[in-house]
């Protein structure tokens, strides 16, 4: 686990545009009971996550079409609901970062650590613009 001093601006990021962190087992399934579109982002510490990942996510809320319900776990750090989150995405892998679209309780879009690293944050927010325009 990471100390809470480093993981706070990782989480902050977020949390300052509108997600809402979840922590437990039970915190997932509520959060993905809820009617209409929920983003969820694993988040993480790693570079690919700060370069890539959060801000692809930021730029993709500038979007018109948009999740109803904006949500986050912290892998590394939030071990429950970081593992709820992911049994949620299989027959997705786990990886770290990693963001996942659900309509109605459902996964229907994933972008896994292998899209992220190595490309531009605009490229994720492209990606993730066109799965709101579909789902949301």
């Amino acid at each position: 686990m990471y100390p809470a001093e480093l993981v706070k601006p990782m989480r902050e990021e977020l949390t300052n545009i509108g997600f809402n962190e979840l922590l437990t087992s039970e915190d997932v399934s509520n959060a993905l009971a809820k009617p209409g579109t929920t983003l969820v982002v694993v988040n993480s510490i790693c570079g690919c996550a700060a370069a890539n990942a959060r801000p692809g996510v930021s730029y993709a809320l500038k979007n018109e079409k948009k999740p109803n319900n904006l949500v986050t776990v912290f892998a590394g750090v939030d071990t429950e609901a970081t593992k709820s989150a992911r049994d949620m995405m299989v027959p997705f892998p786990p990886s770290s970062p990693s963001i996942a679209l659900f309509k109605d309780g459902e996964l229907v879009h994933m972008i896994e650590r292998h899209h992220i690293e190595g490309r531009p944050a605009e490229l994720i927010a492209e990606n993730l613009k066109g799965a709101f325009n579909d789902h949301c």
